[in-house]
């Protein structure tokens, strides 16, 4: 969405969404003070503030490591002053720590070598290293353990499938083979079998089912469902599986995608908030009276967004590291705004005019998470030609996760925040058919455009965009109509929406740099294309329809309608390295009057660095024409591209020159060969 100019150093910026993980640990019960001798940790007073000193501790990672650290070189002492039996080993979880020091380590314990689910347990020491207390998932004593197994590993496994079928999984497969455990959830322990399903659950929720299987007698001991869904009321989505954390009080954390958490600023404009919590599962009520329906709906659209991002394009997270940024909403007073900050890794939202319409929607969501991604790839900076890019990239993405969450209140289409209401109207913000339908975004690239505020110049990557996916003229889509022209005046058909984002992802990550401008854009792209679909495919020559449909480049050679006369100049000119302008020529006879005002200009030129290359038409009378600038970030090889001139002032006939100068040194190369098409 739109941000206001100091955003610039942060920003500068299936259906289902389930849910998390919860533990694994299944509690019986735990020890008090009244049973363990461990425990002595003082009562707490009615009445009386949290005492400071218990608030949690604000660890670093690195910080937090060093806990980890100095617990796992004393586990060994530890077992032994907590009386584990010589099979028993502890295997360090986790470590949080008080402000007063007091430090909580969790553990995992392991017998003969195998885990042991529903032992760990948690023990607290004091800053002085004094042991204030134990707690323990489990009261049982772990010994004499029989460690022979009389059933089959494969029996344990098909147990477990069958009773995903029963609850009516979809596509019920094994995610964990069946592992040897030691369970001592409940009761007395027993050597087990532990296997995960995969798959959906019978709503399409993704499933997690763990089934624990006696390995003695074969008896299901145990099955829990790791993913854990809550409900949302949204306001733009309907009901929608949120994931969410906990069993009460439940919490807006989603750790099936990584870790991913909604906190409510409640009109605030700084911190993190107060993170959504409730006993009850259920968030909102479709109203945006109700603070928890803004929480649902951007909780919903972040997971919607995780899962567009790994499961079309294969990436954990939009950093690649399986973390997941943070979502703040209810934003100041009446703030009609989005925005996405690199020194939070969150996403903020405003409540709107008179606070009645959130901008939480999931395009908006979409919109705001994608500017993370761009900020970890390609880093296109937030001005100029590669920040109408950056915008665009989010606008594409945003289009791109609606179609792919098919919801039903919401469906996807090429309107950026039809929901949002933001210009009071009943109008969407930005338009992709035709962008210069919102009064001020720009249908097509021209000279100037860098200069303009980046949420207008991101126009003519929009329309390329829309272009590519559904092609020109007038069409219906989810019950929208469109109607896109082109800057030529020439037809593009559209090779599909899934192809349209492959690209542009692709060309985001591998081959965008932070001062990508248009044309940089457009050799990305094709590059990428040819990569994907072949030189000389229908989805490269789409590639570049699109562009020459938005005035970035020229048709691809032989796109047009109709032959022309072709003039042609194939012989090798040799270009010098950071040296002086060459030239091709060709000859053009036999034309009457002035040249067109869509001349066609093929350039063929083979280089190392085409950024190095300054490439200009010549007229016969010696006008110049600009048709590739020289740009220090544009690091693509060659120059094989269709260019369109208006040379209607120009007499047809005479000697027309291809003059490319190389302006930096390093890389070499030759002009190939150029044409020009009159219609």
């Amino acid at each position: 969405m739109r941000s206001t100019p100091s955003r610039r150093a942060t920003a500068t910026g299936a259906l289902i969404a389930a849910a998390a993980m919860i533990a694994v640990t299944v509690q019986t019960g735990s020890a008090t003070a009244a049973d363990d001798p461990w425990t002595s940790a003082p009562k707490a007073q009615a009445g009386i503030a949290a005492n400071p000193g218990a608030l949690p501790a604000d660890l670093s990672p690195a910080q937090r490591t060093a806990l980890i650290r100095a617990a796992d070189a004393d586990k060994a002492a530890t077992a032994k002053a907590l009386g584990l039996g010589a099979q028993e080993k502890l295997v360090v979880r986790d470590v949080v720590q008080d402000r007063d020091g007091t430090t909580h380590t969790r553990y995992e314990r392991t017998y003969a070598g195998l885990p042991v689910l529903g032992g760990d347990l948690v023990v607290a020491e004091t800053k002085a290293g004094q042991t204030r207390g134990v707690t323990k998932a489990s009261r049982a004593e772990l010994k004499n353990v029989d460690l022979s197994a009389d059933v089959a590993p494969a029996a344990a496994e098909k147990q477990a499938l069958a009773e995903a079928k029963a609850e009516g999984a979809d596509k019920a497969a094994t995610e964990r083979a069946p592992r040897k455990v030691v369970w001592m959830a409940q009761g007395s322990p027993v050597l087990a079998y532990e296997t995960v399903v995969g798959g959906l659950q019978h709503d399409g929720t993704p499933n997690e089912l763990h089934v624990v299987t006696d390995a003695t007698t074969g008896e299901k001991l145990y099955e829990w469902q790791a993913v854990h869904t809550g409900t949302g009321n949204t306001q733009y989505a309907g009901q929608v599986t949120l994931g969410t954390s906990g069993t009460g009080p439940y919490t807006l954390t989603d750790a099936a995608r990584g870790n991913h958490k909604t906190y409510n600023l409640n009109r605030g404009t700084s911190g993190t908030g107060t993170l959504f919590s409730g006993s009850d599962d259920v968030w909102g009520d479709g109203t945006p009276q109700n603070l928890e329906t803004a929480g649902a709906d951007a909780h919903y659209g972040a997971a919607l967004t995780w899962d567009y991002y790994k499961n079309v394009h294969g990436r954990n997270g939009i950093r690649g590291d399986g973390v997941a940024p943070y979502s703040r909403v209810h934003y100041g007073n009446a703030y009609v705004n989005a925005f996405w900050q690199d020194t939070c890794f969150c996403m903020t939202y405003g409540d709107g005019s008179a606070n009645a319409k959130p901008l939480t929607s999931i395009d908006v969501a979409a919109h705001e998470m994608t500017h993370g991604l761009t900020s970890n790839t390609a880093r296109l900076v937030y001005s100029g030609e590669s920040g109408g890019l950056n915008e665009a990239t989010s606008d594409i993405f945003a289009a791109a996760v609606e179609f792919h969450a098919n919801n039903a209140q919401d469906k996807g289409d090429y309107l950026v925040g039809e929901k949002i209401d933001i210009r009071g109207n009943g109008t969407p913000l930005r338009y992709m058919d035709k962008p210069s339908k919102d009064g001020s975004s720009k249908d097509a690239w021209y000279s100037g455009i860098g200069s303009i505020d980046v949420h207008y110049s991101s126009g003519p990557a929009n329309h390329w965009y829309y272009l590519l996916s559904e092609g020109s003229g007038a069409k219906t889509v989810n019950g929208v109509n469109y109607d896109s022209p082109t800057s030529d005046g020439l037809p593009v058909t559209g090779i599909g929406r899934d192809k349209a984002s492959l690209i542009w992802f692709k060309a985001l990550t591998t081959k965008f740099s932070s001062n990508t401008n248009y044309a940089g854009a457009r050799t990305g792209t094709v590059a990428v294309a040819t990569e994907l679909y072949g030189a000389g495919s229908a989805e490269v020559k789409a590639v570049e329809h699109a562009w020459a449909g938005v005035n970035v480049g020229s048709r691809p050679g032989g796109g047009d309608p109709g032959t022309g006369k072709i003039f042609e100049n194939t012989a090798d000119v040799s270009i010098p390295d950071n040296g002086a302008a060459v030239t091709s020529t060709v000859d053009v006879t036999g034309v009457t009057g002035n040249a067109p005002a869509t001349l066609k200009v093929d350039v063929d030129i083979v280089h190392t660095w085409r950024g190095d290359l300054v490439v200009d038409l010549l007229a016969p009378d010696g006008s110049v024409y600009n048709l590739k600038p020289f740009s220090s970030s544009d690091s693509a090889d060659n120059v094989k591209a269709t260019y369109t001139v208006n040379a209607s002032s120009e007499v047809a006939n005479g000697a027309w020159k291809l003059r490319v100068q190389d302006k930096a040194a390093q890389d070499t190369g030759y002009i190939n060969g150029f044409k020009l098409t009159f219609p």
